[in-house]
C-alpha cells in the first residue's frame, strides 16, 4: 500500500516513476492468480508480473511524452525525459521483454496455440505503437497511449483462446520443466 500512496511523490525524486506505477498496477496479477488457483506459482506469475511492468513502462512513457516540456519546466521527472531520443529503442526493448515474459507465463500455465498466435498480434501492435508514435506530438502520444485498450483486448482474447483449447497432456511436460527449474534454483 505504501507504493500506492507515495507514487505521486516519486515524480519529484526519480526519473522512473513509471516503474513504481508498474509495480503498483500489476500487483493484481499475483493476487488474482492466488485468488483463482489458491496458491502462487512463481514460474507463471513472476513472468506475468514482469510483462505487466514492462507494458506499463511502455504506455506510460508514451503518455509522459505529452507533458515532457511542462515537466522539465516545473521539475517533474519521468522516463520520457530520461530516455529522450532513445525512447523508441528502449520502448521496443521493453516490448520484447513483455512478449517474452508473456510467452513464458503462458507456457508455464499450459496455454495452447491460440495464446501464442495472439502474441503475434500483440507484437505487431507494440511495434506499430513504438515506432509510429511521434513523441513530439502530444496528440499522437495520447492516441498511441489510448490504443493500449486494444492491446489489452488482444492479450485477454489470447489468454481466453489459449485456455479454451488447452490440452491437459502438455501440463506434464511443463510440470517437469518447473521441477527442473526449482531444483536448479535451489542449488544456487
Amino acid at each position: 500500500m505504501g507504493l500506492v500512496v507515495t507514487y505521486p511523490l516519486f515524480k519529484r525524486v526519480t526519473y522512473f516513476p513509471q516503474v513504481i506505477l508498474g509495480l503498483v498496477f500489476n500487483w493484481g496479477a499475483l493476487l488474482g492468480y492466488a485468488a483463482v488457483r489458491g496458491y502462487v506459482d512463481p514460474f507463471t506469475v513472476i513472468p506475468l508480473y514482469i510483462a505487466g511492468l514492462c507494458w506499463t513502462m511502455v504506455y506510460d512513457t508514451i503518455y509522459a511524452h505529452q507533458d515532457k516540456v511542462d515537466d522539465a519546466l516545473i521539475g517533474v521527472k519521468s522516463t520520457a525525459l530520461k530516455f529522450g531520443d532513445r525512447t523508441p529503442t528502449i520502448l521496443w526493448e521493453l516490448s520484447t521483454t513483455m512478449l517474452f515474459a508473456l510467452g513464458c507465463s503462458g507456457y508455464m500455465a499450459g496455454l495452447s496455440w491460440p495464446f501464442f498466435a495472439g502474441l503475434g498480434g500483440v507484437g505487431v501492435h507494440l511495434a506499430w505503437q513504438t515506432f509510429a508514435v511521434n513523441l513530439n506530438d502530444p496528440a499522437d502520444c495520447y492516441k498511441k497511449f489510448k490504443s493500449n485498450h486494444y492491446l489489452g483486448l488482444l492479450v485477454f482474447l489470447s489468454i481466453v483462446g489459449g485456455t479454451f483449447l488447452a490440452v491437459d497432456e502438455t501440463m506434464g511436460d511443463r510440470k517437469e520443466t518447473q521441477q527442473t527449474l526449482k531444483a536448479n534454483l535451489l542449488r544456487l
